[in-house]
């Protein structure tokens, strides 16, 4: 059992790697809402087509991080091991190679998902989509692809200031790009200062602009920092082809994961549309909900996994077991103090999709309403789940995390949704609770890998920490 002490100390060492990736996470929300917002402004048909456009860039771009994810851990490791053998002189040449490696990758990941926005964009009408809907969204489509490259180069540099456990910059580039956003979004849609007036499409040049900013502003971030200068090279023309084979054959798995989460999501929200409008409004509304402390939850799995590797690095086991339990205790903190607010105060909570006094708005907000005590149970297991996934990517162990969430959430999650909501009758209702037993079964069987894992990583190396190591937090 875990000491207070020791469980408080932990967890202040996992919040100052944790807090400012939460919030960086939630600043990128803020950036898409901005532009869904602006769609808003130019009708219900740009509305449409932009919201299509931003689902399919949204599918390339996380699958594209997804690639680089494990970089991370590659460069925490790296960076441990030369600081534990720091009398063998070694002068970074790991992380450098490693960063070369993760700007290749980026930049074949973005190449390739470009051109692919481009062919989707055009086939659009193909997939049944309405003519004008598609036309306009071909336009955003084509103006978002050369955004997809800079955005993946800044996700690279993003993974290698984070496994170096200096990610301060990212927050405030990222709450930086979302006003820039919301500026040349005006300007583009409008022509305002001799800009031209692209309408919708200006949405996407404006995206577009704001992720080659981004991307300029962490390199010269980086640039500027004494410890980070030294590593970064993002001469990608350059990199070892064994390294570039390394990274996709871990980031691959990763990718597909995100993949597959995204789409159990996807099923499900069709699954809900089936029971009407309201439904699906409810439905809409209440995962909204459960994305923006999703948020929490890649905060906490990005430095319960850089940590982990760090740790794996120095020889320290016993840290990297605690690691798991105090990322768990610091999710369950979180999602318990959010369950509460939606048991106490659902209206509140649930205000900012429905009107109370709209009396189109009460069959939806009645649904929402009981989907809430569902969704304050489900949002730890949706946390646990996410912390699992980033545990084994800091045992480099991606695939086990690919295969247990096809586990979980299709062979699992899927059918007890459909069961509970169309044969039993539980309807919406139904649809979370299947979502739930989806979700709890891919965390138990996460956590239990990483316990079995990393109990076998220990027999076989049973290294002890080096003496006057340093704090796993810079």
């Amino acid at each position: 059992m875990q000491q207070p002490a020791t469980l408080a100390r932990d967890s202040r060492a996992l919040a100052a790697l944790a807090v400012p990736l939460a919030l960086t996470q939630l600043a990128q929300v803020a950036l898409t809402t901005t532009d869904t917002i602006m769609m808003g402004v130019l009708g219900t048909e740009a509305l449409a087509a932009g919201g299509l456009a931003l689902v399919v860039f949204n599918q390339l771009r996380t699958m594209g991080v997804g690639l680089v994810t494990s970089v991370g851990n590659q460069v925490a490791a790296a960076a441990a091991r030369a600081e534990r053998h720091e009398d063998a002189a070694d002068d970074g040449g790991e992380v450098r190679g490693l960063v070369r490696a993760a700007m290749a990758v980026a930049t074949l990941a973005g190449l390739a998902g470009a051109v692919l926005m481009v062919l989707i964009g055009q086939a659009a009408t193909w997939l049944g989509q309405d003519a004008d809907v598609a036309h306009r969204a071909q336009g955003m489509l084509a103006a978002l692809a050369p955004g997809l490259v800079p955005c993946l180069w800044f996700q690279a540099i993003r993974q290698f200031t984070v496994g170096m456990r200096r990610p301060q910059a990212l927050l405030r580039i990222t709450i930086a790009s979302v006003a820039v956003n919301a500026g040349l979004n005006w300007m583009f849609i409008h022509g305002t200062w001799g800009l031209p007036e692209l309408g919708l499409t200006g949405i996407g040049v404006a995206t577009s602009s704001v992720h080659l900013l981004s991307f300029l502003a962490l390199y010269a971030s980086a640039r500027r920092d004494p410890q980070l200068a030294p590593l970064l090279r993002p001469d990608f023309w350059r990199a070892d082809a064994p390294t570039v084979r390394r990274l996709l054959g871990l980031g691959t798995p990763i990718a597909a994961t995100y993949g597959s989460e995204a789409g159990f999501f996807s099923v499900t929200a069709l699954l809900a549309g089936s029971f009407g409008a309201a439904a699906l409004a409810a439905h809409t509304a209440v995962n909204q909900l459960i994305y923006i402390v999703f948020q929490v939850a890649v905060g906490l799995s990005h430095a319960a996994s850089i940590n982990v590797s760090r740790e794996l690095a120095l020889g320290d086991h016993a840290a990297a077991r605690r690691i798991k339990n105090t990322a768990l205790a610091c999710g369950a903190a979180v999602t318990s103090l959010v369950g509460i607010a939606y048991l106490t105060v659902p209206e509140l909570v649930l205000r900012p999709y429905f009107d109370p006094g709209a009396a189109a708005d009460q069959q939806g907000l009645r649904i929402a309403t009981g989907l809430l005590a569902v969704v304050a149970v489900l949002q730890f297991f949706d946390c646990a789940q996410n912390i699992g996934v980033g545990l084994l990517r800091g045992l480099d162990d991606t695939g086990s995390g690919f295969r247990i969430t096809l586990v979980g959430y299709w062979l699992v999650g899927l059918p007890a949704a459909w069961l509970l909501a169309f044969p039993l009758g539980g309807e919406t209702r139904g649809l979370w609770l299947g979502l739930l037993v989806g979700l709890a079964t891919t965390a138990v069987l996460l956590l239990r890998r990483y316990t079995v894992a990393l109990a076998a990583r220990a027999s076989a190396t049973p290294a002890p920490a080096e003496p006057g190591r340093t704090s796993p937090v810079a």
